[in-house]
């Protein structure tokens, strides 16, 4: 009879599953489809606790046998990745599913919760039509029914209510659009734009020069052949380097391909969020903005054009800025951000602290510099840190109003009142599932 149990309840779980499989949130997924029923199994047959990354690579993702773990973050992200989308299915089409299943951290064995009891009482399986417990069954599937109904007379009620809502303020909006419109472009809106905003921006927003957002797109080695794989390693960030590199040598042997190319086909989401929100912020001020992949920015684009540049700074800088009329005090390393003339109490680094898939939690350095061009006749500013959520919140923080206020006054400080004409900016940036949580002002610098 116990094992009678252990069947239904095996099959109900695979019910569940399989509901997952076909729902919205996994169907785009074919990775993500292959990784869930592999946990299943292994969790449903009683493996799952056994379980090693190296297994879950090779057997869940199907990746070569030369998947090092150490080295790779492919099932960890993965994982990661599911764990979202299980959360994302329970909160939509699977909230009133009897059974909630999850992967919890630092494991890979399947956790199911029941909501309601799932399993029939063993005394039910064979019960005769007419039976006690039948007629139970039935009376408890009516109070279920007219409860149901009743939820349906609730909901209905309350998108009639939400409806009336929204044409009372599609109805007031149109009149206030209305009545304010012809106006609204002469009144200055201080939540968006202050004074403090303005000394910010000054060198971008006063000047006839057009304005480029410089976006960062990191070097990858694409293996030629069939395979049509991508290699991406952050300390390779020239050709040469990655042409002699070892690991790329043994990954073409691996992979069979007879010859590698480069390729600057892709960027972070970090680079397109932060340059939506300069161009957002500057665009009604500055008219005449464009976007190139740094790789195609030459000095002369710096020297004719003001330059705002996101991304990892040692890209950028250690090949252009070389020829900057001013030396940054604050520079960029793998570790965090090198404190060149280290003041009063100051480390010589300010080293990032955080955990990669599947946390993603924990602070890096964001660093902001602005410098002139090569001739002293343009602006270039950049916004860069180890990780992309550093620099997404520096944006953030140089084109919030509130925080912009206390930029400026901290700016002021350093140059006894006025604001400095180059400067550099250090930032602290905590972060949870790479999503900025909170971004803390560190120190400033004025460049000579």
């Amino acid at each position: 009879m116990l094992a009678g149990m252990e069947v239904a309840e095996d099959k109900l779980i695979q019910t569940q599953i399989d509901r997952i499989l076909r729902s919205e949130d996994l169907r785009g997924s074919e990775v993500l489809r292959r990784l869930l029923k592999f946990l299943a199994e292994k969790s449903i047959s009683g493996e799952a606790d056994e379980l090693k990354e190296y297994i879950v690579a090779i057997d869940g993702l199907g990746k070569p046998a030369t998947y090092d773990p150490s080295h790779n973050s492919t099932v960890r992200i993965q994982v990661g990745r599911l764990r979202q989308k299980l959360a994302d299915y329970y909160r939509g089409d699977g909230r009133e599913d009897p059974i909630v299943i999850d992967v919890p951290k630092g494991r890979f064995k399947l956790r199911f919760e029941y909501r309601t009891s799932p399993i029939p009482e063993p005394s039910s399986v064979n019960e005769s039509p007419g039976a006690p417990h039948q007629t139970e069954t039935k009376a408890s599937e009516g109070a279920r029914n007219k409860s149901f109904r009743a939820a349906i007379v609730r909901l209905r009620s309350a998108i009639a209510v939400l409806v009336g809502v929204m044409v009372a303020l599609l109805i007031g909006e149109h009149y206030w659009f209305k009545s304010s419109n012809a106006n609204a472009a002469s009144i200055p809106n201080p939540q968006v734009w202050d004074a403090d905003m303005q000394d910010l921006w000054r060198p971008f927003i006063e000047t006839k020069r057009p304005l480029i957002l410089a976006i960062e797109d990191p070097l990858f080695a694409e293996m030629n052949g069939s395979t049509e794989t991508y290699f991406r390693d952050r300390t390779l960030n020239n050709w040469n380097e990655i042409a002699s590199s070892h690991t790329v040598e043994t990954l073409r042997t691996v992979l069979k391909a007879p010859a590698i190319q480069p390729s600057r086909h892709y960027t972070s989401f970090g680079e397109v969020d932060a340059s939506f929100m300069i161009a957002k912020l500057l665009g009604p001020r500055e008219q005449n903005i464009s976007v190139v992949k740094t790789s195609d920015l030459s000095l002369r684009q710096m020297n004719d054009s003001n330059v705002i540049f996101v991304g990892v700074e040692n890209l950028f800088f250690k090949e252009e800025t070389q020829a900057m009329p001013i030396e940054a005090e604050l520079q960029p390393v793998r570790e965090g951000i090198r404190n060149v003339h280290p003041g009063l109490g100051e480390p010589p680094l300010f080293a990032d602290q955080y955990s990669t898939a599947p946390l993603e939690e924990g602070f890096a350095y964001a660093l902001v510099t602005h410098l002139p061009g090569p001739l002293r006749d343009s602006d270039v500013e950049s916004f860069s840190s180890s990780r992309s959520t550093g620099y997404v919140g520096a944006v953030k923080f140089f084109t919030d109003p509130s925080s912009v206020h206390s930029l400026a006054t901290e700016l002021r400080k350093i140059c006894g009142g006025r604001m400095p004409r180059y400067y550099q900016v250090l930032l602290k940036v905590k972060f949870e599932k790479e999503v900025p949580t909170s971004i803390t002002f560190v120190l400033a610098r004025e460049l000579h």
